[in-house]
C-alpha cells in the first residue's frame, strides 16, 4: 500500500512544480513559498482532525518533535532555493537538479538507517544519477546573461530535500504521520514567513496578483496532498525506495510543462529522463 502512497506524493509534487510556476512569474519567490505554507497547514490540520489524531500531540516523545523540527527546518531551506530556482530558471533544467536528492538520500538511508542496498539496487541508483545528470542542460551563454544561478539555488533544494526524507523518516517513527506532517509544516511556516520579515519583503504579500495568487494556493494544496501520501510512505516503506518513487514526479513536470510552458527536452534530455525512470522502477521493485 505504500507504494501507492509514494506515487500519489510524485503525482502531486510534480502538479506543485507547474502550479508554483504559474504562481511566480510576478511574485517574489520568497513571499510565495511563505503564502504557501498557509494554505498547506491549514489543508495538513484539516487532514488530521478529519482522522481524529490531534489527541496524540501530548503523547509525542521530546525525541520525536525534535526530528519533527529538524525535518521541517530543511523542508523550509529546501522549498525556499527550489521556488528561488524556478523562478530565475527554466522548470526541465531545476527539476533534474532537485530530484538529484535521491541519490544523497538513498546513501543517507544507508548510512544512518541502515537500509541495506544490494547490488541490482546499486545498479539502479548509477541509473538514476546518470538519467539526472544528463537532463541538465546549460544554454549558451547563459553565466553569461546572469541566469546561471538557478543551479546553486536547485542543488541546494536537493541537499536539504534529502535530510528532509532522512530527518522526516526518524521523526514519524513515534507518530500518526498526517498529525507529524502538520507540525512539520507549522515550522515550515515560522521558517517561511520569518525569511519574509528579515528580507523586508513583508510589504510585497498585499501586491500579488490574483491570478498568481489563485496559482499559488493551488500549488499549496497539491504540495499538502503530496506530502501527506509521501510521509505516510515513508512511515510504511523504506526510505531508500520512497525518495526515489517520489522523485518520479519529474515525469508529471515534464508533460505539464511542455503543454503549459512550451519547454520541450532534446534528446540528450530524453535519454536522462528514459534513465531516470527506469532506476527508480527498478529500486522500487528489486
Amino acid at each position: 500500500m505504500w507504494i501507492l502512497y509514494a506515487v500519489g506524493s510524485a503525482f502531486f509534487a510534480g502538479l506543485t512544480s507547474i502550479l508554483a510556476k504559474c504562481g511566480i512569474r510576478n511574485t517574489d519567490s520568497t513571499v510565495a513559498t511563505a503564502v504557501r505554507t498557509v494554505v498547506i497547514l491549514i489543508f495538513s490540520w484539516l487532514i488530521v482532525w478529519i482522522v481524529g489524531s490531534g489527541n496524540q500531540v501530548s503523547s509525542i516523545s521530546g525525541k520525536t518533535y525534535l526530528f519533527l523540527i529538524l525535518s521541517g527546518a530543511a523542508t523550509g531551506a529546501s522549498w525556499l532555493c527550489y521556488f528561488r530556482a524556478l523562478q530565475i530558471g527554466d522548470i526541465n533544467k531545476v527539476v533534474p537538479v532537485d530530484k538529484s536528492s535521491t541519490v544523497l538520500t538513498i546513501i543517507l538511508a544507508l548510512i544512518f538507517l541502515h537500509e541495506g542496498i544490494s547490488l541490482p539496487k546499486a545498479i539502479a541508483v548509477l541509473a538514476i544519477a546518470a538519467g539526472i545528470f544528463l537532463m541538465i542542460e546549460k544554454k549558451d551563454g547563459e553565466e553569461k546573461r546572469g541566469k546561471g544561478g538557478w543551479f546553486f539555488w536547485a542543488a541546494g533544494s536537493a541537499l536539504f530535500a534529502s535530510l528532509t526524507a532522512i530527518l522526516g523518516k526518524i521523526g514519524i517513527s513515534g507518530v500518526e504521520s498526517n498529525l507529524g506532517t502538520a507540525i512539520r509544516t507549522a515550522v515550515v511556516l515560522v521558517m517561511a514567513w520569518g525569511m519574509v520579515f528579515v528580507t523586508g519583503k513583508e510589504k510585497e504579500v498585499g501586491k500579488i496578483d490574483r491570478k498568481e495568487l489563485f496559482f499559488i494556493g493551488l500549488s499549496g494544496v497539491a504540495t499538502g496532498a503530496s506530502w501527506l501520501c509521501y510521509y505516510r510512505a515513508l512511515q510504511e516503506g523504506p526510505a531508500s525506495v520512497v525518495a526515489p518513487i517520489d522523485k518520479l514526479s519529474v515525469l508529471v513536470t515534464v508533460v505539464f510543462s511542455y503543454f503549459v510552458f512550451g519547454e520541450k527536452l532534446k534528446g540528450r534530455a530524453l535519454a536522462g529522463l528514459a534513465l531516470l525512470t527506469v532506476g527508480t522502477v527498478a529500486m522500487a521493485v528489486l
